[in-house]
């Protein structure tokens, strides 16, 4: 789940980071498979008639299996007196950007469904969206999927090579502008470990922070949710009367893609990635075993 971008106008300061070491890595890769799990089955449910709701559903039952605390279940409204967030999942459909309600509208051939979910498992949180489509979907639309999944894609590659968070939010930008799409700039990556939103905040575009005291390194122990939202039109944002939902303020098409990354010793790392053979092995009764019985 994203978080909103700090106002131009507000003072910029230098994040504290609470760098991890390796074993609490380790521990937020547990959570960052139950979340990967999570993907695999809304994958097998979004469908043409299948509902948000029902997606919803699955991955909630997913995460109880799992003994896994859903992160976005109750999550506070912004807007003091104001509702929290009802479900487990976000579901954006369409011109739906981020922190769109399940309901129980059908999904109909050609939309696009963005869904993102995390949980806390054993007290460390993982975080992961993804861009469904429905059925088939217009070619431009599957364009919009294709460049921001490359644009998460490339911001992973860069931060092997790059220093500060700066260098890569610069050419994340640019690849999007690149393919005559915006890049959303009111909602941004986060860090993350025991609580879903640490610092520091991770823009996918230049901001007036990262220009600053905003800016973070590169280093071992950094954890992150990196997540460009891109929309096929202009990058502006309205926000609907159940005070959750953001959508696109030309109605045209938006895609959201995020992985939790880690920084290593040995480099960076996805922590919201398929288990490889190793961790098959390791995981796979606790985990994989939960996911073949799941209905769907």
């Amino acid at each position: 789940m994203p978080g909103r971008a700090a106002k131009s106008s507000s003072k910029v300061v230098s994040p504290v980071i609470q760098l991890k070491s390796e074993r609490e890595i380790g521990l937020m890769r547990q959570a960052g498979l139950c979340v990967w799990q999570a993907h695999q089955l809304a994958g097998k449910v979004v469908k043409p008639g299948c509902t948000t709701s029902q997606i919803d559903a699955v991955i909630a039952g997913h995460f109880r299996r799992c003994n896994a605390e859903p992160l976005f279940l109750d999550y506070p409204n912004q807007k003091e007196g104001r509702p929290p967030f009802p479900a487990a999942t976000c579901t954006s459909v369409n011109d739906v950007i981020v922190h769109g309600i399940p309901n129980d509208r059908p999904l109909v051939e050609g939309d696009i469904v963005s869904v993102d979910t995390g949980c806390r498992l054993n007290g460390w949180c993982g975080d992961a969206a993804v861009t469904y489509p429905v059925g088939r979907i217009a070619p431009h639309i599957q364009v919009l999927l294709d460049v921001t999944l490359a644009t998460l894609n490339m911001a992973f590659e860069l931060m092997h090579t790059k220093t500060r968070w700066s260098q890569v939010a610069r050419e994340m930008a640019h690849f999007v502008r690149e393919h005559r799409f915006s890049t959303v700039e009111c909602f941004v990556g986060h860090g993350i470990g025991r609580q879903m939103h640490e610092e520091p905040q991770v823009p996918n575009f230049l901001s007036r922070g990262l220009r600053g005291s905003g800016d973070f390194r590169i280093e071992p122990g950094l954890v992150i949710a990196v997540e460009p939202m891109v929309n096929m039109g202009t990058k502006r944002v309205k926000m609907h009367r159940d005070d959750w939902t953001q959508s696109t303020m030309d109605a045209k098409p938006s895609a959201h893609f995020e992985h939790t990354i880690a920084v290593t010793s040995d480099g960076p790392t996805l922590l919201t990635k398929a288990p490889s053979p190793k961790e098959i092995a390791e995981f796979g009764e606790v985990f994989l075993g939960r996911m073949e019985n799941a209905p769907v």
